[in-house]
């Protein structure tokens, strides 16, 4: 049987494989789907996320996606709580169509499913009650996203990532760890084999950057420039910050529940510091929006330098490492420093994860 208007009602937090497959049997049986999203505003997750990660995952054209604040108590047993709650289900229906009218299915997995659908005069449809082709609920996923990994998606997954910071200074073996780590947590299988880590790409702009110089100075007769004679500016830098988030986003929503991330904003205003003598407050905005986990430091002791063409030199390293420890320590940034041969950096790295995502979860 087709509806003309099909209800699904729910506070999706988060969403999860069970609501989009409520959703979608909705969307096969209804000429149009209006999705409901009560939220109340002392839960964690924003509203208007959750609003947005369904239209991503919903984008059928007779798929509406409504979203409204419902901070009234829940108590099953009470009319009047039932009335509250409906009216305010009537608002978001008006607010999305101007009529919270011509409801004929409400779809829903839950016990209160038949209630809900005789206050709107409508058919129940059920689907689902039994959670058999989905074993999941929103309670699950906010206790324990990892066990539930399979069951959300790529916008969720990136919301629920846990995101690792390696930092330091020049030749400290910042990206040795970052890809050791990642290949180590990706060695455990199952969702974490598909642990990523981000490179940096201060230095792929960097790379671009010196080649467009060399180009422009053949091109005028002009000697060869090195690294050295390159000058910046403040937007290169908070163009750099951007392009790394932009990665560190893209891989998220394909990764496992830690991604591994070779820098991040916060270093990235530190090097603004290096070369143009202060902070970035641009880069550092972006480094306030983003959402990062903990940050892993690694010290330049025991680690020889290695001039690889793209370094300002040894003499540097000391003072970076410096700055690092300070910042970290004055913003109060959750943070290791791991120090010794490689395979110890590793070790106290997993170590420091571990630790990371036992108290958080």
């Amino acid at each position: 049987m087709t509806f003309r208007h099909g209800l699904v009602i729910g506070k999706f937090y988060p969403p999860h494989a069970g609501h989009h497959f409520l959703i979608d049997t909705a969307a096969e049986r209804c000429d149009r789907v209006t999705v409901v999203v009560a939220a109340s505003s002392a839960e964690t997750i924003p509203l208007a996320l959750r609003a947005g990660w369904l239209r991503e995952a919903h984008p059928q054209p007779h798929v509406t996606i409504a979203p409204v604040v419902d901070d009234v108590d829940i108590d099953y047993a009470d009319p009047e709580i039932w009335s509250a709650h409906v009216e305010i289900f009537r608002h978001a229906l008006s607010l999305a169509h101007g009529s919270p009218d011509g409801i004929d299915a409400v779809f829903s997995s839950e016990d209160y499913g038949p209630e809900l659908a005789g206050r709107f005069g409508a058919e129940h449809v059920a689907v689902d009650p039994a959670r058999a082709a989905h074993p999941v609920s929103g309670t699950a996923v906010r206790a324990d996203p990892a066990a539930c990994w399979q069951h959300l998606s790529p916008a969720v997954r990136a919301h629920f990532a846990r995101r690792v910071v390696i930092v330091g200074a020049e030749s400290s073996g910042t990206t040795t760890l970052a890809r050791a780590l990642a290949a180590r947590l990706a060695g455990r299988g199952g969702v974490w084999a598909a642990t990523r880590w981000v490179p940096e790409y201060g230095r792929t702009y960097c790379e671009e950057k010196l080649a467009l110089a060399r180009r422009s100075a053949k091109a005028l007769g002009e000697p060869e420039p090195g690294l050295a004679d390159l000058t910046w500016d403040s937007a290169e830098f908070t163009e750099i910050a951007h392009r790394q988030l932009a990665w560190e986003d893209a891989a998220a929503r394909v990764g496992s529940p830690v991604l591994v991330c070779d820098t991040d904003a916060f270093a990235t205003s530190l090097w603004h510091e290096r070369y143009l003598g202060t902070l970035s407050p641009q880069v550092e905005l972006i480094h306030e929006s983003a959402r990062h986990d903990l940050w892993i430091l690694t010290t330049v002791a025991g680690v020889p330098f290695e001039q690889d063409g793209w370094r300002d030199g040894e003499a540097i390293r000391h003072g970076m490492e410096r700055r690092f420890r300070d910042e970290l320590a004055a913003r109060e940034m959750p943070h290791a420093v791991v120090c010794g041969p490689p395979e110890e950096r590793l070790a106290q790295a997993e170590q420091a994860v571990a630790a990371h995502l036992k108290t958080t979860t």
